[in-house]
Parts: structure tokens; C-alpha cells; sequence
């Protein structure tokens, strides 16, 4: 059986163009929540820093098979997707040799799909489709980001909330819908998340408020503050939610993540009317 993209799986390119803005680290809490309140969910690092992977305590050496494996030679992703120490958390970890890619491919039949094609294979035997696929995407538009937005069904943007903000918000708009002229025509914005809120600072409260107004509902209602124990967690291979759960990081990540099953369920619920 194949992912059953339409009625089940749900996948979302974790993407902002502008780097710095907690990108990974949604990727990593936002994944570790979904997985506490009951979802099965796939990590696809993408980008070759490999920063998930180490967040989500993927030793570098342990890495045999990652996404390079799976985008230029063909390996499934059941093969190479790793269960973390997470229950019902799995990813599929990157390396350097992600940084070649580009050159790799650059004569490669269907070469902005190879992910997609990736994702919709059947399932092998004994493995059941996930609930969410996350794509930690590169700070940059490059081939990995195009296969990533390709395979997506949404975009999910981490959105600091700092003076040059939207600026980097346009860059991504414009992406997205290049991707939907060329690419992946049914590619949406899933939402926004407002991250490294300060409460204390009135310019946080000033750019929430312009995120807010600009695109309505698409910003989630969950914000992510800034937490020490969330820039404290990468460094000991953990996601916040295991290293500290009663902080207000990982708080706000449970939160997102029952906005985000909500929104999922009333989208389905509006496709089945």
C-alpha cells in the first residue's frame, strides 16, 4: 500500500529562506509532539548540515543509509528511515554528501521528483504509512528545497519574530508559487509559526501582530517564545520535549502540535462533505 497521500499521510517542507529562524528546531519539537499525542511521523532531513539528524541523537557515524541514498541512488525510505528514541518518531538522517546533489543529478530523469517518487512508493511489508512526513528543508533554494516542495502537500513556515521577518517571508512567497507553475500545482501554505517570541520586547509584539494581519488564519495560534531549554536541547541529541517537558518550549510545541492535527482533521472533514 502506498502512503495514501490523499486520505492519510500529510507532508510539510518545513521551509523559510532565510536562515535563523528555528526552522530545524520546529522540525524537531513540532515532530517529537505529534509523536507524544499519538501520530506516526517521518523526519526527512534535507538539508546537509545534518543538524535533525544530530538534534534527534543520530550519531554521524551511525548514518549508512540517509537521503542522499534514497534521491540519487534509489534506496527506499523504509530503509532508511531510523526510529529515534522517541516513540513513533522516525527520520531519515542527512550527511555532507547532500552538498553534491545538485551536480549529481543535473542530467537525472525527473530530478526535482526524486523525493515525491520516494514517498509514493508501496510500503514494504510490516511497515504502515505515516501520519505526518516533515521535510527539514535547506536555508536556501537550491535542488534539495525544489524536491522537498515537490513532494509536499504544504508548507510550513517558521517565522521569526524579528525586524527583517517578512522580508524573508516575500522570498519564500515567490518560491512557492514558482513551485506551483512548474512543480506541484496543489502545493499550500499549511501556516505560519511565530518563534523565539519575547514578550518583553515590543517589536515581537509588532511583527506578530503584521504576520497576524497579512495572512489571517494561516498563522498558527500557538507561538514559540524564546526558551533557553529549546537552544540548550541540539547539544545533548535531544528534541526540548525530552529534555525538558515542563518548560514553556515544549509546551508551546504541544500546543502547535494539536493546532496543527486539528486543522488537518477539519480539512478532511471538509474534503469528505
Amino acid at each position: 500500500m502506498a502512503l495514501e497521500r490523499e486520505k492519510r499521510t500529510r507532508v510539510l517542507a518545513v521551509s523559510n529562506q532565510k536562515g535563523g529562524v528555528g526552522k530545524t528546531t520546529t522540525a524537531i519539537n513540532l515532530g517529537t509532539a505529534l509523536a507524544a499525542i499519538g501520530e506516526k511521523v517521518l523526519i526527512v532531513d534535507m538539508d546537509p548540515q545534518g543538524n535533525a539528524s544530530t538534534g534527534l541523537g543520530v550519531p554521524r557515524e551511525t548514518r549508512r543509509i540517509t537521503i542522499y541514498d534514497v534521491v540519487v541512488d534509489g534506496r527506499s525510505i523504509h530503509e532508511a528511515a531510523v526510529q529515534t528514541s522517541v516513540p513513533g518518531l522516525f527520520i531519515i538522517p542527512a550527511d555532507a554528501d547532500m552538498s553534491g546533489v545538485e551536480i549529481e543529478l543535473s542530467q537525472a530523469d525527473r530530478r526535482s521528483y526524486r523525493l515525491r517518487d520516494a514517498l509514493e512508493k508501496p510500503a514494504e511489508a510490516g511497515h504502515t504509512a505515516y501520519d505526518y512526513v516533515l521535510i527539514d528543508c535547506p536555508p536556501s533554494l537550491n535542488l534539495l528545497t525544489l524536491n522537498a516542495m515537490a513532494a509536499a502537500d504544504g508548507v510550513l513556515v517558521p517565522l521569526q519574530c524579528e525586524f527583517f521577518a517578512l522580508e524573508g517571508l516575500t522570498q519564500l512567497m515567490k518560491t512557492i508559487e514558482m513551485v506551483r507553475q512548474s512543480l506541484n500545482p496543489s502545493l499550500e501554505i499549511q501556516g505560519l509559526v511565530l518563534t523565539m517570541y519575547d514578550r518583553r520586547n515590543a517589536l515581537s509584539g509588532q511583527v506578530a501582530a503584521d504576520v497576524r494581519s497579512h495572512f489571517g488564519d494561516k498563522v498558527y495560534d500557538a507561538v514559540i517564545p524564546r526558551n533557553v531549554r529549546v537552544s540548550e536541547a541540539p547539544s545533548f541529541g535531544k528534541p526540548v520535549l525530552i529534555y525538558d517537558l515542563k518548560c514553556t518550549g515544549s509546551q508551546a510545541y504541544l500546543r502547535l502540535a494539536k493546532e496543527v492535527v486539528g486543522r488537518e482533521r477539519r480539512r478532511r472533514a471538509q474534503l469528505a462533505a
